[in-house]
């Protein structure tokens, strides 16, 4: 029977890490998440690089065929049916909510996302869960933006699109200075983090929200 460590082996392998886990009915549901260093190279190889949306593709495929190979279950943040992967998050004990509002991991920071989840027909034994990363941070999150558009208060979303459309942003390069300012974030590559914030400056999602 597969066990918490030899998952994590597995994730690693295809780019992933282990977010955490929760258990219901003798059911374990395991988080999957990119590995910071190990995710971007591998997508970068992999066929789905070449088409619209590579790393849903991506990810439908990678999660997708190791469940079939665990005889678990695969479910997805995107698509049909709709899974409410931020209450999971927070059932884990690994995710809180950060002083910006945002959800913090407590190795991922508040660079968390997620690629899929496995459910399995039989109880995981579960690592306890690190405490909060805010715990005792002095919340460099709080001030790290720009435009001031993420903060305790709440978020200001026109400030935000209006701050990546200026040229001395660095945010579309390299990512959210939120999150990049949270010290429980890792480091990533550049390019995947451009590549996330053009899909969510995209002018047509922009339309939408204004």
């Amino acid at each position: 029977m597969t066990d918490y460590a030899a998952l994590q082996t597995g994730a690693a392998e295809r780019g992933l890490t282990l977010l955490g886990g929760f258990t219901d009915d003798n059911r374990t549901t395991v988080l999957l998440g990119p590995d910071p260093q190990g995710f971007w190279p591998i997508l970068q190889t992999a066929p789905e690089a070449r088409h619209p949306d590579p790393v849903d593709r991506w990810s439908t495929r990678i999660v997708g065929d190791w469940a079939a190979d665990l005889g678990a279950q695969a479910r997805f943040p995107f698509g049909t049916p709709l899974h409410p992967f931020i209450t999971w998050a927070r059932r884990t004990g690994r995710c809180h909510i950060s002083p910006v509002g945002l959800l913090v991991h407590d190795a991922q920071g508040l660079m968390v996302s997620f690629r899929g989840a496995l459910t399995f027909d039989h109880d995981i034994a579960l690592p306890a869960a690190p405490p909060s990363p805010c715990t005792g941070c002095a919340a460099p999150c709080l001030t790290a933006c720009p435009v001031g558009a993420m903060t305790g208060d709440g978020y200001d979303l026109r400030a935000c699109h209006d701050w990546l459309d200026d040229p001395r942003n660095t945010c579309m390069a390299r990512g959210c200075s939120v999150r990049r300012a949270c010290p429980a974030s890792p480091p990533r590559p550049d390019a995947q983090s451009a590549h996330h914030m053009a899909y969510f400056h995209r002018p047509t999602l922009q339309t939408e929200e204004r």
